[in-house]
């Protein structure tokens, strides 16, 4: 197993949370031998393989939509956007209004 490889089961290990929810797939006989050989390359277990793969993708996945990267010239453009002073149109205070009306608070 490379240091990579090692490290990202060791961050599925550190989780602390019981192995009790299940997932199964099916796949076709070669993709399911693709998957095996890799898993064997690794000195891993096949479902171990699977999970390792998966979990490393939607981090990936998930990180991309959870951020926005910004250029220095785009960083600097919203900052200044944040610091000028304006007064709220009336598309805006129209949307604040219905956000008012429409969320629920305890």
């Amino acid at each position: 197993m490379s240091p990579v490889e090692a490290a990202l089961h060791a961050a599925i290990e550190v989780i602390e949370e019981p192995r009790s929810a299940r997932m199964d797939q099916r796949t076709k006989p070669s993709v399911k031998a693709s998957i095996e050989a890799a898993a064997d390359l690794m000195g891993v277990e096949a479902s171990a393989f699977v999970v390792m793969a998966a979990y490393t993708r939607a981090q990936e996945l998930l990180s991309s939509k959870q951020q926005t990267l910004l250029n220095q010239i785009d960083h600097q453009a919203l900052l200044s956007a944040l610091d000028e002073e304006t007064t709220p149109t009336n598309a805006l205070l129209e949307a604040w209004r219905l956000h008012e009306n429409q969320v629920v608070r305890p």
